[in-house]
């Protein structure tokens, strides 16, 4: 698609697409392994049966997020007109909507009612939706419900419980979380901050990770690691590692993702099955319950010669049919409200809907901006620094903040007066 059809609003682009009777392709990124992988080429082969006139080919991209990102980058950045939908994580769809790379869908009128209101904040860019919510990931807390009469209901609880476990010999571990220096250690930190009423950037787009919610909540990450609550070793772990420990009974509370809940619920391989629950992490003082977001979305390369046909199967496959499906086969949760009704969830997962449904009210995104992935390797660095002990949570925060105020200045995304200002509480 050439660049002047770009400047056209994508209704104008798509009635200038020719009516034919041939097939058109449309390639799509199948990076999917497993279990997802069989239900994706279902689900595919079932939109192609349905439409006749669109042959849909499998691009294959890796399985790690990071470098299907960088793929995506390479082929974009150079004018791919391949794969014509995008699968993309939710912190992309800012960066890629400013670049110019994915098709803004307003002008196809979705219908977004159902979807819920959070995974459609994060897929808007200046106001403009540009990817469609494909399925939802957020943190959870799970807890031992034989060893716990309730999911806490505040942070001071949490605390109290998991320290309250290893004191009494009842697990070796309190609590454990994603605490190596990548971005699982970021969604944790959110989640903290979140508790204590803090932010990453305000509404403006400011720094504000450097407030006083901010470091209160750091220092809550690092009391629970030099009291012994939180094990040293979970400063190397990612999401495996924490499951594996939850999963072999070590643990009293666990922050980990959706996809560890079929595992768990495995008799034959887990020591927990049948014995724990969910929640969303508990607030703190100042703040509110809070489940970091993340999930798959699915948008439109701006360069893609056949924008009607991809939007259909976006269309196809963000339908709640599909997405029951998903939630069913891979133990994906579905990114529309109608879905935590009835027993679907139950039936999937084990967990029902109105639990699933309580985590999710909990959604809180990470920065929508293009330069969130630079932002957040600025951060990783610093909030490791104090929880291995290398700089105390305030001086690492203000540290982070300075870089990352700068990072904003040059890539001139910073709110007008924001750059000489301390953070302050969101």
């Amino acid at each position: 698609m050439s660049r002047s059809r770009l400047a056209l609003p994508l209704v104008a682009a798509l009635a200038c697409t020719p009516a034919s009777d041939s097939v058109v392709a449309v390639t799509f990124p199948a990076s999917a392994v497993g279990s997802e992988a069989e239900l994706l080429e279902a689900q595919l082969d079932r939109f192609t049966s349905q439409h006749p006139g669109v042959r849909v080919v499998r691009q294959r991209t890796p399985d790690a997020a990071d470098q299907r990102r960088q793929l995506y980058v390479q082929w974009l950045n150079a004018g791919a007109a391949d794969p014509d939908v995008l699968q993309l994580d939710v912190v992309w769809t800012a960066e890629f909507a400013a670049a110019g790379w994915i098709l803004p869908l307003e002008g196809l009128a979705p219908d977004v009612a159902d979807f819920l209101p959070e995974t459609l904040r994060a897929n808007r860019w200046r106001g403009v939706l540009h990817a469609l919510p494909w399925f939802v990931d957020v943190g959870m807390l799970f807890w031992r419900t034989d060893l716990v009469g309730a999911a806490p209901r505040s942070f001071e609880a949490l605390s109290h419980e998991a320290a309250r476990a290893v004191d009494d010999g009842l697990v070796p571990f309190g609590m454990v979380w994603q605490g190596a220096r990548y971005e699982g250690l970021v969604t944790v930190f959110l989640e903290h901050l979140t508790a204590f009423g803090g932010a990453i950037l305000d509404e403006r787009g400011a720094v504000v990770v450097d407030g006083p919610p901010a470091v209160r909540a750091l220092e809550a990450m690092r009391a629970g690691l030099d009291a012994g609550a939180v094990p040293r070793e979970t400063l190397s772990w990612h999401e495996e590692e924490v499951r594996f420990a939850f999963q072999n009974g070590r643990a009293v509370f666990m922050r980990n993702w959706p996809y560890a809940i079929p595992l768990l619920q495995d008799a034959d391989r887990s020591r927990v099955a049948g014995r724990f629950g969910v929640a969303a992490f508990p607030a703190a003082g100042g703040g509110r319950p809070a489940a970091a977001l993340g999930g798959a979305q699915l948008a439109i390369n701006a360069r893609c010669d056949q924008p009607e046909a991809a939007w259909r199967l976006i269309e196809f496959l963000t339908q709640p049919e599909q997405m029951a499906e998903r939630a069913r086969v891979a133990g994906q949760l579905p990114a529309r409200r109608s879905l935590y009704q009835g027993d679907l969830l139950q039936d999937a997962l084990g967990i029902s809907g109105e639990q699933l449904r309580e985590v999710i009210e909990g959604a809180v995104a990470r920065p929508v901006t293009p330069v969130y992935t630079e932002l957040s390797e600025r951060l990783q660095v610093w909030l490791h620094r104090a929880l291995s002990g290398q700089a105390e949570p305030a001086a690492a925060l203000a540290s982070a903040a300075q870089e990352m105020r700068a990072l904003l200045e040059r890539a001139r995304l910073a709110p007008d007066g924001a750059g000489d200002r301390a953070g302050g509480a969101s």
